[in-house]
């Protein structure tokens, strides 16, 4: 016995199967109702192209299925937070963007100290002051800063690489150097960190290391990877199936 089956979305999302078995061609729907037939086989290799329209539609995102929520909370200098920025979480957002959104939390071991806008980081003042570039860079820039922030933290120095990073971006206009500066001297760049810290200290369960990660504000059990192709509710992407996918740009 021969039997083939195949698998596309219509037009307008509705999943069928096609069975391909003695010289017939069997339309399912997701109910296992019948709905269409086909007296032979040449009906079911058209169902190869539409298998391909499949693939062709899973690259847009579902307007009903709402993107993953990724939270990242991190230090700018901690070494194992930028080899996971640059390294795991740049690469999969540049693939997978259409169905995630990724949120950066600049902050990570920081502590909040008893005087006013003052805070102790884990790896000196250079990084606080880092982290607060990185924070003004993300309120300023707003979708556009995760390139960015991937330029700064990809870079030998991540502090003497945010001028030619603001001055080499795609969109200057977005993000001049002397908006970064001002935030960063005045009282927002300070209110910035304060409420990275209110977000990082509201963690439950509080975070025991950093690069720490949330998939729709919870920490997952499985592996990164696959707990954002788990949570994901909508139609999953041609490269979550292994496909190739050409990065035909360069961001930094």
């Amino acid at each position: 016995m021969h039997l083939h089956v195949y698998s596309y979305l219509n037009s307008v999302n509705c999943h069928r199967i096609f069975v391909c078995y003695q010289k017939k061609c069997i339309g399912y729907n997701l109910y296992g109702l019948i709905i269409q037939t086909a007296v032979t086989l040449h009906e079911c290799s058209l169902t190869i192209v539409r298998k391909q329209c499949m693939e062709l539609n899973a690259t847009r995102p579902d307007p009903v299925v709402p993107p993953v929520e990724i939270t990242l909370y991190y230090e700018s200098l901690c070494p194992g937070c930028r080899a996971f920025l640059t390294e795991q979480l740049f690469p999969t957002w540049t693939l997978l963007k259409d169905i995630m959104n990724v949120n950066l939390v600049p902050f990570g071991n920081a502590k909040k100290l008893p005087e006013e806008n003052s805070f102790s980081c884990q790896h000196g003042e250079p990084e606080c002051y880092a982290s607060m570039v990185e924070a003004c860079v993300l309120h300023a820039a707003n979708h556009a800063a995760f390139p960015v922030i991937y330029c700064m933290e990809s870079s030998a120095d991540v502090l003497k690489s945010a001028k030619p990073v603001s001055q080499h971006n795609s969109e200057p206009t977005l993000l001049p150097l002397t908006t970064i500066e001002s935030c960063t001297r005045g009282e927002l760049g300070h209110r910035l960190m304060h409420q990275n810290a209110v977000k990082t200290q509201a963690l439950k369960p509080a975070h025991t290391h950093v690069p720490w990660i949330t998939f729709n504000g919870v920490r997952p059990s499985q592996s990164r990877a696959f707990a954002l192709i788990v949570i994901y509710r909508g139609i999953k992407p041609p490269v979550c199936t292994g496909a190739l996918k050409k990065l035909d740009r360069s961001f930094c």
